[in-house]
């Protein structure tokens, strides 16, 4: 029984695959820290859905080296994105800025939805409105029916 617990435990607890590689961890590890957060906001151009840090692709080996060597030059957080961001452009940017280039992408989720949720208030409207409030009396056989039905 214990060893099916622990095959079950085995395939069914996520294992997070880590990227990075030992040759690529810096020795400080206040730098390698900021690395690591700098990889998380940065997505592999090659996986499109996996951040440089979580990515194996060797364009993302590539960029974690590239953070690593920005930070040790001494360049900040956000001195080491913005080259990045200066040689890949913003789709690196798991999160990009604000702006008049990429509005429709900030805008289009929130307007498709208030225009989803204005068709079904409409559409309910209608259909309310077409089939009205009245309520018709039962007929004599419907009531008896009805009285067999409940037992009343």
């Amino acid at each position: 029984m214990r060893k099916i617990f622990l095959i079950l435990a085995l395939i069914f607890v996520p294992i997070p695959a880590l990227a990075v590689q030992p040759d690529e961890v810096l020795d400080d590890p206040v730098l390698e820290e900021r690395a690591r957060d700098i990889s998380k906001l940065l997505r592999c151009v090659v996986c499109q859905s996996e951040s440089i840090d979580d990515s194996n692709a060797a364009i993302a080996r590539d960029l974690r080296l590239l953070v690593r060597e920005r930070l040790v030059e001494g360049d900040t957080n956000q001195e080491a994105i913005d080259h990045i961001v200066e040689r890949y452009g913003e789709y690196v940017l798991f999160l990009p800025p604000f702006n008049l280039a990429n509005a429709m992408l900030w805008l289009a989720g929130p307007l498709f939805l208030l225009l989803g949720l204005m068709i079904a208030f409409f559409h309910v409207r209608s259909k309310s409105r077409a089939t009205g409030n009245e309520q018709t009396p039962l007929s004599a056989e419907e009531r008896e029916k009805l009285k067999s039905l409940t037992g009343g």
